[in-house]
This record gives C-alpha cells, sequence and structure tokens, in this order.
C-alpha cells in the first residue's frame, strides 16, 4: 500500500504546504508552496491576517493538484490561538495573536476566580498569559461585543479545516494547548467553563487526532476544481506533530522541538501532574496515540528571528548563517539572559531589550551582532539544561541522547552548544519534522502505517540525522552564574 497527502504546516512567521508520499518503507517530500505572513493591528489588536491565511491554503491545494494527486489534507498550526464565529459560522473578527497585550493582568483575574494550584490540577498546563483561557477571559472580563455574538470557538487549526470542510469541531492535541481541558477526563473543563462564565455551547466538541473533520465542501471543490478528498485531524498542534516525527524506537527518550518557540520534554503515557511539577511550572500537552507531553515552554529562537528584524529595519541586510558565524568569532561566557524574561515577550528592538537585561543584571553589556548573538545562544543552550534537569527530576530517569527536531536543528552552533551545556549526545534532525508528523498521522489514518511506532522507524530510516557529542569544553562555570539570574528572577 501507498499514499500520497498533502501536509500544510502554519509557523509564527510563515508556513508551507508540502506532499509526502509513503510507500510504507519511506517517507518523500516535495513543496509545492510556502509563504510568510505578519500579524496587523485590528483596532489596537494584534491579529493574525485569517484572509491571508486562507488565501495561502487555498493556494496550497492548487498548487499541490498541479503537480500531483493526494488523498487527504490536514493542517497543524501553533497552539492557544482562535478564532470566534457566529450562529451563520462567519468569522466575527480576525484571531488575536498571542504576543497582544490584551492578557496583561488577566491571569491573575483568573486566579481570583479559579486559584492557581486548583487550575493546574485541573488542567495540568503551565502558565503563561498567551493561553487560550487568559485570551478568552480577556474578552469576558471587559464585556467584549463579540462576546455577545459569538457561537463557537475553534482553535487556529480548527477553524482551517472548518474553511474548508464547514465542520465545527476541536482536535484534541490543539485544545489541550488552551488550558481549558480537563485532563481528567480528556475533555473542556466544566468547572472552568461554569466559573469562568463561559458559554457551554461555545466550546465545541473535540475530534480525536486521525479522525476526518469531513470532505472538502462542495463551495471549495467547486472553486478549486478539485475532487473531495477528507480533511484530516492530524496532531494539529505544531509541537505534537513534530514530536510523532522524533526518530526513535525507545520508549524513554527526550526531545527539544526548536523554532521561534522551544519544547524541550518528553513522552509520558499519563499527564503528570503533582507538586514538583505544579512548582517547576511544567506543562502536560496532548499528544497523538493518547500520548502525554511533558515539557517546558521556552521562547526560543525568536530572540535570533526579533534581533535580525531590528538589524534590517536598521538597513541592515544579514543571513542567519552569517549571524552564527558572528558568533562563533565573538568571546564566550560574557553575559547571559533568561530567554522567558517578559522583557523579551513583544515584538520590538530586541539588540536592545538582550542589552537592557544585561545592563540591568550586572552583567558585561553585549555590543556587536556577534556578542549579542553569542549571548543569546549560550542563555538558550543554558536554559535547555535547566530543562533537562527539571525533566529528569520529575521523571526519575536519565537520557543518553537528546533529539533535536525542527528548524532549529540546522542551526550547527546551538546544537554544539547544546550538546556541551547539557553533556548529553544530541542528534539533530529531521528539519521538517511537523510536517513529517503532520503526513505520517495522515497516513497511519488512510491504513498505509500500522502506528506511530512504525511511522518513527520509516521516518527514521527516511532522513539523515547530524550527531553532536559533548566536547569537553566546561559549562559548570556558566551554568552556577545562570542558574543565578534564575534565582534572582524567582526572588
Amino acid at each position: 500500500m501507498q499514499c500520497d497527502v498533502l501536509a500544510v504546516d502554519y509557523g509564527a512567521s510563515g508556513g508551507r504546504a508540502m506532499l509526502v508520499h509513503c510507500d510504507g518503507q519511506s517517507f518523500e517530500m516535495r513543496q509545492v508552496h510556502r509563504f510568510s505572513y505578519e500579524p496587523i493591528y485590528c483596532e489596537n489588536t494584534l491579529c493574525w491576517p485569517m484572509e491571508q491565511l486562507f488565501f495561502e491554503l487555498k493556494q496550497s491545494i492548487i498548487k499541490a493538484k498541479a503537480v500531483g494527486s493526494f488523498e487527504s489534507i490536514a493542517i497543524d498550526t501553533w497552539g492557544v490561538d482562535f478564532g470566534l464565529l457566529d450562529e451563520n459560522g462567519t468569522l466575527l473578527a480576525n484571531p488575536a495573536h498571542y504576543r497582544d497585550e490584551r492578557t496583561i493582568g488577566m491571569m491573575d483575574e483568573v486566579f481570583k476566580i479559579i486559584p492557581k494550584k486548583e487550575l493546574y490540577q485541573i488542567t495540568g498546563i503551565q502558565f503563561m498569559r498567551i493561553n487560550t483561557i487568559y485570551q478568552l477571559f480577556s474578552l469576558i472580563h471587559r464585556s467584549s461585543e463579540i462576546m455577545k455574538k459569538a457561537e463557537r470557538l475553534l482553535m487556529m487549526p480548527s477553524l482551517l479545516s472548518f474553511l474548508l470542510t464547514g465542520e465545527k469541531r476541536a482536535e484534541f492535541t490543539s485544545a489541550s494547548t488552551s488550558q481549558m481541558i480537563d485532563a481528567s477526563t480528556r475533555d473542556w473543563s466544566i468547572q472552568i467553563k461554569e466559573k469562568l462564565g463561559i458559554p457551554s455551547e461555545l466550546l465545541p466538541p473535540t475530534i480525536t487526532c486521525g479522525e476526518a473533520y469531513g470532505m472538502l465542501s462542495e463551495e471549495i471543490c467547486k472553486e478549486l476544481q478539485i475532487c473531495a478528498v477528507p480533511v484530516i485531524a492530524t496532531a494539529s498542534h505544531d509541537t505534537a506533530a513534530a514530536v510523532v516525527a522524533v526518530p526513535t524506537q525507545e520508549e524513554d527518550f527526550v526531545y527539544l522541538s526548536c523554532g521561534t518557540w522551544s519544547l524541550f520534554g518528553t513522552q509520558t503515557d499519563q499527564p503528570v501532574i503533582n507538586e514538583t511539577t505544579y512548582q517547576l511550572n511544567m506543562t502536560n500537552s496532548a499528544g497523538y496515540e493518547g500520548k502525554n507531553l511533558l515539557l517546558k515552554n521556552i521562547m526560543g529562537l525568536w530572540l535570533i528571528q526579533e534581533s535580525r528584524r531590528q538589524w534590517k529595519r536598521e538597513g541592515m541586510e544579514i543571513t542567519f548563517a552569517q549571524l552564527e558565524a558572528e558568533a562563533f568569532a565573538a568571546k564566550g561566557f560574557q553575559s547571559f539572559v533568561d530567554p522567558d524574561d517578559p522583557l523579551f515577550e513583544q515584538p520590538g528592538d530586541m539588540p536592545e531589550r538582550i542589552r537592557t537585561y544585561c545592563r540591568n543584571t550586572n552583567q558585561t553589556v553585549p555590543d556587536t551582532r556577534g556578542e549579542i548573538v553569542r549571548c543569546i545562544y549560550e542563555s538558550l543552550a543554558l536554559k535547555y539544561k535547566y530543562a533537562l534537569g527539571l525533566i529528569e527530576n520529575v521523571t526519575g530517569k536519565v537520557y543518553q541522547t537528546l533529539h533535536i527536531i525542527g528548524g532549529g536543528s540546522q542551526d550547527a552552533l546551538l546544537c554544539r552548544f547544546t550538546a556541551d551545556s547539557c553533556k548529553i549526545r544530541v542528534t539533530a534532525g529531521p528539519v521538517e519534522a511537523t510536517i513529517l508528523g503532520n503526513a505520517a498521522v495522515q497516513s497511519v489514518s488512510l491504513g498505509v502505517v500500522a502506528d506511530l511506532k512504525e511511522a518513527r522507524r520509516i521516518i527514521s530510516n527516511s532522513f539523515e540525522r547530524k550527531e553532536y557529542v559533548p566536547a569537553g569544553e566546561d559549562w559548570t562555570g556558566a551554568y552556577e552564574k545562570f542558574l543565578l539570574l534564575l534565582q534572582n528572577k524567582s526572588e
């Protein structure tokens, strides 16, 4: 048996669509469309340009049809963001961007109604002000007019799938990022809905990862001149999709899904919700085949990306490869930042914010591009070491290999620093982990691949990976300084 599927992945600043062929022994990818987009301001709210996102989805289908056939389509995106539909299925506004400031102060407002620890015991989700629960409550708290008209809330991948099929369902891996799913019942929390005044009918029925939302609608087929195929609910949270593609047969492993965000974690059979994970603010999001993804969400390559955007605004055309080379040439261990400090959350002049952080913490202030990027790389590697320690502490296991997947796996300097900092063997790749995970779930749904374990075996055999081993450089002193930064922040 074999199949050809169309996998569409939306990231923080762009997306791509690939035709993926699976013959049961290997996966082969062919890119058909790549696109970029930027958030926009709509009445002082930072939003996603939904019309453009849908246009790019349709372009993906048109371009895929032009070069080959496919038996199904699936979409994955980042988590937490959503759109609101009225009773006629009309999108009421562009979905707000998770970096919008409307959630500032909303965590404390929610905790007045549902105590922080109680909320964690229900959901097991890491506290971040970007989470859906705080976005939604900001609308309820401010008596937003849009809430009076809202009939359905759809997370981003489900919203895009709705536009293709007309079906209003919530794919479970994406829904789990909302901090509104009860980890014990694996459904929307009745307690959260009642206490926060969330209309019961607003949250749609969930759909299991691997099921089909439905077929392409008649209107879409006519517009795009295509025959109807099923739109499958893949592991539609991009992290869950990426973890499907971790190329290992081991039951116990650690992964780093590395892109704009860094997701450092392991896979467990059940959510791990206890006093330790609460104190460490660890998250339990849903994975494929009912697996739990125990992880720490770290700011990631956003700091590099936003720094480069600032330098481009200043007229400097610089590639990521050039920045990596400049960082390699800069002197090491001069200054560090906590990548998750609130100072770095919003778009803007990231290099100056890094200098400000270092100045405020009495460190050497980086001046050149190379010094700033070196500071970011070393800080990320140290935060990964910190996250590895948390995972090993919670699971009681010692891991021998760290699997770095996603775009960041191409960054040789970051991979090398991570191996040295964590004192662990690092395997880097596949780069297109999210697309592969998306396609693998479709392949299982179509009966070409047996299950998750088999999908990982095929992915492992289909793509080469790079290996990094600790080089012996001593990061002990750097880590001690980094821990002091984290401790001073918490006091």
